[in-house]
């Protein structure tokens, strides 16, 4: 998963429905604190769908939540975000869809992996990226088959695998 991908996804995660009733929110009953950050939308907000509108205020409610580096982080991403070229948000727009079809353990697999790969030393992270670039889609499709048939070994077959491996010097 690239950075791209984690980007889209906050923006949308700030985005998701808090609320499964349709009902409009009116103005005047928003907290405070939502209507200042949502300011630039109180001319228009009547005539926004309940479900944007919930998505608004949510999104008001995570921001307010945010620490100054979080907020700080979130505005270097939207502005990378923005600008990005129309077809590769359409791409990672669609990228994000099929990541929210898949089941939670999927998605969860696919976020530890993540982080597992943001943790690793920036020279290991740009070895692997030159690597992964340098495949043929055959190598990458064979490299993903084998990542699968690891996940799905026991422990036990895991470390087996892991001794003969260190047995032949691999």
């Amino acid at each position: 998963m690239n950075k791209i991908l984690l980007i889209l996804m906050l923006l949308f995660s700030v985005t998701a429905n808090a609320n499964t009733s349709e009902q409009n929110i009116p103005w005047d009953t928003l907290p405070q604190q939502d209507q200042k950050l949502l300011k630039g939308f109180e001319d228009r907000w009547d005539s926004l769908p309940a479900s944007r509108q919930q998505r608004l205020q949510h999104g008001a409610r995570r921001w307010a939540d945010m620490t100054p580096e979080q907020r700080k982080q979130f505005r270097q991403r939207h502005k990378k975000w923005k600008q990005l070229p129309p077809e590769r948000k359409r791409m990672l727009r669609k990228r994000f869809q099929r990541f929210r079809q898949l089941p939670p353990e999927e998605q969860e697999r696919l976020r530890k992996r993540y982080r597992w790969f943001k943790n690793l030393p920036p020279e290991k992270r740009a070895r692997l990226r030159e690597r992964w670039r340098n495949m043929t889609p055959e190598q990458r499709q064979k490299s993903r088959e084998r990542r699968r048939r690891l996940r799905d070994l026991t422990p036990q077959q895991r470390e087996r695998l892991r001794q003969r491996l260190e047995q032949r010097g691999g």
